[in-house]
């Protein structure tokens, strides 16, 4: 059993495993699903710039032990998703299962945002602004799901 996240520097690197992670996933289906090529390698650059952001915003503010430290309370199996179509998977399927994946990291990203809120400033943005990012996505994917269904 994992522990729980409980640190900003352990749930930055929870959220660089997730973005790393749904980073391979898209490009994975972008190589699979050509008629989408475009959109979900956009989403995979889109996760590397996220871990960059995060990583920028927390590095620039985190100054002393009690600022980032015990700002959190989160369990990271609640975030992970292991979404690997099978080959058999229809492109409707993989939509779902990519659906899945965002709602997963959109949940992490709006629990951290809100338990990091009161330490810190930069870092909660930079977390909301990404579960912005995710909403957004998440519309795309459920527009195009409709589409392909």
């Amino acid at each position: 059993m994992a522990t729980r996240i409980r640190t900003c520097s352990e749930a930055i690197s929870l959220s660089r495993e997730l973005e790393d992670e749904s980073a391979r996933v898209y490009e994975e289906l972008a190589t699979r699903w050509p008629e989408a090529e475009e959109l979900f390698s956009s989403f995979a650059a889109e996760n590397r710039k996220y871990v960059k952001q995060i990583e920028r915003a927390y590095y620039g503010v985190i100054t002393d032990a009690l600022e980032g430290g015990f700002a959190f309370d989160l369990d990271p199996q609640e975030y992970r998703v292991d979404p690997r179509p099978s080959a058999e998977s229809g492109f409707a399927d993989v939509l779902r299962e990519a659906l899945a994946m965002e709602q997963k990291s959109l949940g992490f990203y709006e629990i951290a945002a809100e338990q990091s809120k009161h330490l810190m400033a930069d870092v909660p943005r930079t977390f909301t602004l990404v579960a912005k990012k995710r909403r957004e996505r998440i519309a795309r994917l459920e527009t195009l799901l409709e589409q392909a269904s």
